[in-house]
């Protein structure tokens, strides 16, 4: 299992991972902040990303909040960083 904090930007142009700022990977997704459409937006991209099931995307914090800790479960750190175009590093 592997926990990565997500910085969100609903409402964006197209969906992706659009890297990594100070410690928080952005992600911009299409859909508006309302009704958790943006929050099932990001957990479909990063399921999709990360080639795993949506069961195994978990919002842990940060429902309403653009800043989100994301738990992924089966999939390590390192390789989570990988599947989404990271560096080894961070935190």
């Amino acid at each position: 299992m592997a926990r990565i904090t997500i910085r969100l930007s609903p409402r964006a142009s197209r969906e992706e991972i659009a890297g990594e700022r100070d410690g928080a990977v952005l992600v911009r997704v299409t859909a508006p902040p309302v009704d958790g459409a943006a929050n099932e937006a990001l957990v479909k991209l990063l399921a999709k990303t990360l080639r795993v099931p949506k069961s195994a995307v978990a919002i842990v914090s940060g429902e309403t909040s653009r800043t989100k800790l994301v738990e992924v479960h089966g999939v390590e750190e390192a390789d989570l960083r990988a599947r989404l175009g990271l560096g080894a590093g961070g935190g």
